[in-house]
């Protein structure tokens, strides 16, 4: 954060609910880091926690925080999500300026900035759709545990009672804390987020705009700008922490007694040496190899190549490493601009810091004394450019131009270990398929890989060889080569980690990142209790057989367990007859006695099944106007005893699950649906979906 967005240059935490900053005095005389321009070496800001009350904001979380947050339903923090992602989306551009700073592009930028708002505009459209209006998760169907019914068990997820706390890395100091906020913020936990020091400016810009928007409720949200050694002393098997960084310091964290042996829960995504496979039919002229270069270019120019998702490792067939690195260069000279990223035409910026251009640069060194290759590019001091002309290039700013490697011997050890976190990738030739997916196991664990082939069996082939080593598989042709996202891109609807050395843990994938902010607890007693504990109808609970028909009943009026049973209505032979003729279906089990009475199935002809859910429809309805406003489907359907010409049937509706929705004046009703013979046995069982005004 500049000094002009908040009249310091202290870069500011934010803990209970108020903005913290060390005394000048403690500044100067305490541990402090500066932090500096990407590309000019300007100073910008310092960075201290020299003071900071760690213990206070894990109990501030765990109090105000989950207080506040316990007062909403899943819905209405989902619209706080989308009420929040409107705000930051109409405030962006102030962040995109100060993103410039950290050696982003526009480019650059939009995918960090827009891409954490776009999670919380998904987040909160899925949370909506996809849980509840309710504070617990029903995880699957009831399991009947006692013969007569009077004992269930289910599985809930109940929001985590403690704090998620998330530890970041500098390459995307927006959208990694936006990414991690939202899920946690959907599950009903406080966050605590303490951003990379290079670029943590730039979260503290966020944060404050959150701030300003009022949007989230007291104790949500606390931010720590600077070290934070001591947080896991405080935290217990109530929290969880998401770290993203380098797999030795998330190793080091992993041996904290409170993550060893305390129960936090910790998630990790670490080191990763990701792959793009192009397959043997891929050949120069084809749209896959086109779309690979294009893809292998991206991933070592966008943010600098400094991504955890981006290409580390680039496996071709043998006989086109010559042409890969040939069509690679060509491609960045033809397009790379590199320089300061307020320039005109910058495509390329510069590193986050000095210091990681050291680092990357060491890497390759390592990487060229164990066997690797310069194919392209050097570690001489590129030429860039610049906004301002009159600055000088080499000083300050960390600019690394684009670097490719080739190998001799595809196996060494040091190419498939050691991550040069920056504009680098090495291109390395395989036999044959198999070949292709040894090297790429070779990783040890990975977050994604590329397969680039038109050829179905070869991308079976490869999918099904390296899955597992990965925590995603984008599969490249012709067809998807324009609308695809890209490798580099995790998308919040899909599982973002991998295993092993990539660090064995799991972000985003929708709703499945909500639940890893919740406790699974499996639930026992009667229908009546897991009823009244879920707010779903179980078979077995009581039911209210009222004088008003359920349908007559608006939302504010309905209540789960509102019944109606239907009276018995004979199915004829005439009646199956003319629904075989009206519909068409004229399978032999409802026209052809002879044969229907060869079936182990049926007694001799029975009636359609859906003519039987017609007929229940009839039996149950009300057909008056309103409350209940239209039928938008079936759940679980599910035949079960035949019905013969001569049987009777009826139907029972029972309200089982509903759900309000807070934006529209009408809201989402399950009926419990179950079909039954003269002899109460059951035909069929399904739920209705009713949409029922409020």
């Amino acid at each position: 954060m500049t000094s002009t967005m908040l009249g310091i240059d202290i870069v500011p935490s934010f803990i209970e609910d108020a903005w913290w900053t060390p005394s000048q005095e403690t500044v100067r005389n305490g541990a402090r880091t500066v932090v500096r321009d990407a590309s000019t070496g300007e100073e910008l800001a310092v960075v201290s926690t020299d003071g900071l009350d760690t213990a206070a904001a894990v109990a501030y979380a765990r109090s105000a925080g989950q207080a506040a947050l316990g007062a909403f339903t899943f819905h209405e923090r989902a619209l706080k999500l989308k009420e929040l992602a409107q705000y930051l989306n109409a405030h962006r551009q102030p962040l995109y300026e100060l993103s410039a700073r950290t050696g982003a592009t526009r480019g650059d930028s939009m995918v960090d900035i827009d891409g954490g708002i776009g999670v919380l505009f998904t987040f909160g459209s899925k949370g909506r759709r996809e849980l509840p209006n309710a504070q617990v998760i029903v995880d699957g169907p009831a399991e009947t545990l006692s013969k007569d019914g009077s004992f269930l068990g289910t599985h809930i997820h109940t929001r985590l009672p403690g704090v998620a706390v998330q530890i970041n890395a500098f390459n995307f100091p927006v959208w990694g804390m936006l990414e991690k906020l939202a899920p946690a913020f959907l599950a009903g936990v406080p966050t605590i987020v303490k951003p990379a020091t290079p670029t943590g400016y730039l979260t503290a810009a966020v944060v404050k705009l959150i701030v300003e928007s009022d949007i989230l409720p007291r104790g949500a949200l606390q931010l720590i700008s600077g070290p934070a050694r001591d947080i896991l002393d405080y935290l217990d098997y109530r929290d969880m922490v998401s770290f993203t960084g380098s797999a030795s310091t998330a190793n080091h964290l992993k041996s904290h007694s409170s993550v060893a042996t305390g129960g936090v829960r910790f998630t990790s995504e670490t080191d990763s040496l990701n792959a793009a496979i192009l397959g043997p039919d891929a050949v120069p002229g084809t749209p896959e190899f086109e779309a690979f270069i294009k893809s292998l270019v991206t991933e070592v120019t966008v943010k600098a190549g400094q991504k955890c998702t981006g290409i580390r490792r680039t496996i071709v067939p043998r006989n086109l490493v010559g042409d890969v690195v040939a069509a690679a260069g060509e491609r960045i000279r033809q397009r790379v601009v590199l320089g300061d990223p307020r320039a005109e035409g910058v495509t390329m910026g510069a590193l986050a810091s000095l210091e990681q251009l050291e680092g990357v640069q060491d890497a390759v060194r390592e990487l060229l004394a164990s066997g690797g290759s310069l194919a392209y590019g050097s570690l001489d001091a590129p030429d860039v450019t610049h906004a301002d002309s009159s600055i000088a290039p080499a000083p300050g700013g960390a600019f690394m131009a684009p670097v490719l490697l080739t190998w001799e011997d595809v196996e060494a050890g040091a190419l498939h270990s050691i991550e040069a976190f920056g504009p680098v990738a090495s291109v390395i030739g395989y036999d044959d398929v198999a070949h292709a997916v040894q090297l790429a196991a070779l990783g040890a664990g990975s977050l994604v890989a590329t397969v680039c082939t038109n050829d179905p069996d070869i991308a079976r082939e490869l999918v099904t060889g390296i899955a597992a080593h990965h925590g995603r598989v984008l599969i490249l042709n012709r067809e998807d080569a324009r609308s695809s996202t890209g490798h580099g891109s995790p998308v919040p609807h899909l599982v973002h980690g991998g295993p092993g050395r990539a660090g064995g843990g799991e972000e985003l994938g929708g709703m499945r990142s909500v639940l890893h902010h919740m406790q699974r607890t499996a639930l026992q007693g009667s229908p009546n209790m897991l009823t009244a504990i879920t707010g779903i109808w179980h078979t077995g609970a009581d039911r209210s057989f009222g004088d008003v028909h359920p349908f007559r009943k608006n939302l504010a009026e309905l209540r789960i367990g509102d019944a109606v049973t239907s009276a018995l209505r004979e199915v004829t032979l005439e009646d199956i007859t003319a629904f075989a003729e009206t519909t068409g279906d004229t399978f032999y089990a409802h026209t052809n006695q002879e044969a229907a009475a060869a079936n182990p199935f049926f007694p001799g002809i029975v009636a359609h099944g859906y003519l039987l859910l017609s007929w229940a429809a009839g039996l149950f309805v009300d057909p008056e106007p309103g409350p209940v406003l239209a039928n938008y489907g079936l759940e679980t359907l599910r035949f079960i005893t035949p019905v013969a010409a001569g049987d009777s049937i009826r139907v029972t509706l029972t309200a089982k699950r509903i759900t309000p929705r807070e934006t529209d004046e009408y809201g989402e009703v399950a009926w419990d649906a179950v079909l039954t013979n003269q002899h109460d046995d059951v035909v069929a069982t399904y739920d209705v979906l009713t949409l029922v005004e409020k």
